[in-house]
């Protein structure tokens, strides 16, 4: 159907150092940056997916200083200035509402989207569907849009959106809406066994639509001591003191989500009054995690063994649910099951599929307890 002349800027948010899958993934190589499904990375699958709805040229990044030079890279066709690097990081809300602040000084009705930099889709066509109605209802008044992925399992890990009042989207023909009750947190086991069996909980991937207006004035009423600072590098921005008034002015903004800082606070004003939609993305997703995810999405069923990258062949004996990378050896596994071992030039870990969210902590160690810069 065509955007009609909306304008639509996709905000990929690049920061992250992607612990969960060290040791692969490093500060200056994290998993955005990594090809964990296929030839191509993380983040230029995410921009190769955008481009049927959008205009490499109007694509911004908010990333970090150890990944910028690599992205760049990656990214040839994204406009330099457009490639924002955080001074710090401070969670989602501010990386979201930056760019929301730059594009409102010009073009204020700008759609914005929000899109994570690890994701992986298994449907494009109907993704770029899916987020063409979507930014259509974002530019149809202070609306705001969020993707729903439908649970297939009670997951403690993400959190959750609960839906309302069923919604008709004119000329949208195949793609669903409901109005937003509430976002939740993560849940624990028997409270997301509860929302699935609910049938009207969401997972929510953290990919938001939004005007440059309605985000940014979401901010300036929810955020009120954010909204001023990132005004004052909104103002600064093409000038030649930019880089200085970022550096200065952005680490004082609070470390908080998106979710915290905008939409629980706004669906707390009920349905209608909170003008929240959520579209169910039915298109194949996958956030790639943790390790588990990754057997998850390479594996043919729960018990296959999965044996990442190129290797010198495999012996497999009494085992089964293993994920695998020790790229150029001999891979034997005997007598062990739901196994992760990844194995780098300098480093070797070695957990389980179960206990693969908890990789962060061994980071952790190996930075505060080790002192090994080295090695993050």
């Amino acid at each position: 159907m065509g955007l009609d002349g909306i304008r639509f800027a996709p905000v990929i948010l690049a920061g992250g150092s992607g612990t969960r899958f060290w040791p692969r993934s490093r500060r200056a190589r994290a998993k955005q940056v990594l090809a964990l499904d296929g030839e191509d990375t993380m983040i230029q699958q995410t921009l190769a997916r955008l481009l049927p709805v959008s205009e490499a040229a109007d694509v911004w990044i908010v990333t970090n200083r150890w990944l910028a030079d690599t992205i760049s890279e990656q990214m040839p066709t994204v406009r330099a200035d457009h490639i924002l690097c955080e001074p710090i990081a401070r969670n989602t809300a501010p990386a979201c509402a930056l760019t929301a602040f730059l594009l409102e000084k010009s073009e204020p009705d700008t759609v914005i989207g929000i899109f994570p930099s690890d994701h992986v889709v298994a449907n494009i066509g109907r993704f770029a569907k899916v987020i063409e109605a979507g930014i259509r209802v974002a530019a149809s008044g202070a609306k705001i849009v969020v993707l729903g992925i439908p649970p297939t399992r009670p997951e403690t890990g993400y959190g959750y959106i609960e839906q309302g009042q069923g919604v008709v989207l004119e000329g949208e023909e195949g793609i669903s809406a409901f109005r937003v009750k509430r976002f939740r947190e993560k849940p624990d086991r028997h409270t997301a066994e509860r929302f699935v069996n609910a049938g009207n909980f969401a997972w929510n991937g953290g990919i938001f639509l939004w005007s440059a207006r309605t985000l940014a004035d979401a901010i300036r009423e929810h955020m009120p001591d954010m909204a001023p600072i990132l005004e004052k590098i909104a103002a600064a921005h093409g000038t030649a003191d930019f880089d200085r008034v970022f550096a200065e002015e952005y680490p004082q903004c609070e470390s908080i989500s998106i979710d915290y800082a905008v939409l629980e606070p706004r669906s707390a004003k009920g349905e209608r009054r909170s003008e929240i939609y959520c579209l169910p993305a039915d298109f194949g997703w996958n956030d790639l995690g943790s390790w588990a995810s990754l057997h998850e999405h390479l594996g043919d069923h729960e018990d296959a063994n999965v044996v990442d990258g190129p290797t010198d062949g495999i012996v497999a004996i009494q085992s089964k649910g293993n994920y695998v990378y020790a790229p150029g050896k001999m891979v034997a596994l005997l007598g062990v099951d739901g196994l992760v071992v990844v194995e780098t030039e300098d480093a070797l870990l070695i957990t389980t599929r179960e206990r693969s969210q908890d990789v962060s902590k061994v980071v952790r160690q190996v930075h505060e307890g080790l002192g090994r810069e080295d090695l993050i």
